[in-house]
């Protein structure tokens, strides 16, 4: 329906997903035929070019976009803010977007700022306590990004602490599904002799045993990593500290993976013995525990590979620091280290339709029911929230920064 408005071009039309939340976003805010603009909740919203290295997904396509125009707000969207991905700037006027020349002009207009990466310094620059924030934060490992939220005076919510009624974090899950994936993609990559590897294929031919590969944590990371690497025949073993996750992966692969209730015992021994280790430990909004030590790392075997997802968050193993697209890889004790901190922005069209069938009804909430009232009538919303008022509301993330906590409640 969309692409069809706006562009004959397949390349600029939006997912199917994308049409039908449209719709259903309709259905529960009540707002077919009401518009923002007849009961005066008119917001200025902004969408400036993501900046961090290479990063071309973009916070907002243009249905979202069109959307938000149609409930009565103004979206400026800053000129090739998607126009990598295929979302051009004629495409966004043709939604409703009113196109500014630069980020500057994005942020000194808007008042909802709708990003995907965790605002730069520049960005972080701009920012005031008129301003709120809805992007990837993950502050813990990241304190000058936390001191400068903070004293920016700004509403800050992070995709990554929204929870949903499961107890789950629906706007993480769709890069951790594109990062899983990933993983298996740049980890059989790097395990070849020109990266530094080993020189070993992940599937094997016959007569020649499949690569080894240990997959730390059965959440959606690691779900999705041992999917990829089982399609492409590796040896697969996975780890986790929940029976469930491990008795759903069982029951789903049988004897084509081993699972391992994580010991210090059973997560060196299978460290050590791999060929490619991915990294995929998470706990909501703190720093990733450091599993994987240096003595384990140089016990591996040379050319070998650790693909460290959690990097995000500081990392799950105590070798791992961050990298980006332009040089995603180093080496430590003969082993090939894989820890680009926006995977996801490799598959930058993909990720960006991803996250937005995620972020979309979120978007509208804030939009349609102003910050507070949405903050306040939505308990999952509310868990986003890390930084108000200068004060830090997310107690893991308090904890690791070293700001005292302030309950969301007294500020909204």
């Amino acid at each position: 329906m969309y692409g069809k408005v706006c562009s004959t071009d397949a390349s600029n039309r939006v997912s199917v997903t994308q049409t039908f939340l449209l719709h259903f976003v309709r259905r529960i805010t009540g707002r077919t035929h009401r518009c923002a603009a007849a009961t005066g909740e008119i917001m200025n919203i902004g969408v400036p070019r993501e900046v961090k290295n290479h990063e071309y997904r973009v916070g907002m396509t243009p249905a979202v976009v069109r959307e938000l125009v149609s409930h009565g707000h103004t979206v400026f969207v800053e000129t090739s803010a998607g126009a990598a991905i295929g979302f051009t700037d004629d495409v966004y006027r043709a939604a409703g977007a009113t196109l500014v020349d630069d980020g500057a002009a994005v942020f000194a207009r808007a008042e909802l700022i709708v990003k995907v990466k965790e605002p730069q310094r520049a960005e972080r620059a701009q920012l005031s306590d008129r301003h709120t924030l809805f992007t990837y934060l993950h502050l813990a490992p990241d304190q000058p990004q936390a001191d400068d939220l903070v004293n920016s005076g700004a509403t800050c919510i992070a995709y990554e602490t929204v929870t949903d009624h499961h107890g789950r974090l629906p706007l993480l899950a769709p890069m951790s599904e594109v990062a899983g994936r990933m993983a298996i993609q740049a980890g059989a990559h790097c395990l070849e002799k020109n990266m530094g590897g080993r020189g070993v294929l992940l599937g094997g031919v016959p007569g020649v045993a499949p690569a080894r590969v240990t997959v730390i944590g059965g959440g959606v990371v690691g779900q999705n990593a041992v999917a990829m690497a089982v399609g492409l025949g590796a040896q697969v073993t996975v780890l986790d500290r929940s029976m469930d996750v491990l008795r759903q992966l069982d029951q789903l692969y049988g004897n084509r993976i081993s699972t391992l209730f994580s010991t210090a015992d059973t997560l060196e021994s299978s460290v050590i013995e791999a060929d490619l280790v991915i990294g995929g430990v998470l706990i909501p909004g703190a720093s990733a525990p450091k599993l994987i030590s240096r003595d384990m790392v140089s016990r591996m075997p040379e050319g070998s590979v650790i693909v460290d997802v959690a990097i995000d968050q500081g990392g799950c193993t105590a070798t791992s620091k961050a990298t980006t697209h332009d040089a995603p890889t180093f080496i430590v004790d003969g082993v090939v280290h894989y820890c680009v901190a926006n995977m996801p922005g490799a598959v930058a069209r993909t990720s960006t339709l991803a996250l937005n069938n995620a972020t979309l009804p979120f978007i509208m909430a804030l939009a349609n029911q102003g910050v507070v009232s949405a903050l306040k009538s939505d308990a999952h919303l509310r868990r986003g929230l890390n930084v108000c008022r200068g004060k830090m509301t997310y107690r893991e993330v308090a904890e690791a920064t070293g700001y005292a906590y302030t309950d969301p409640d007294s500020l909204l």
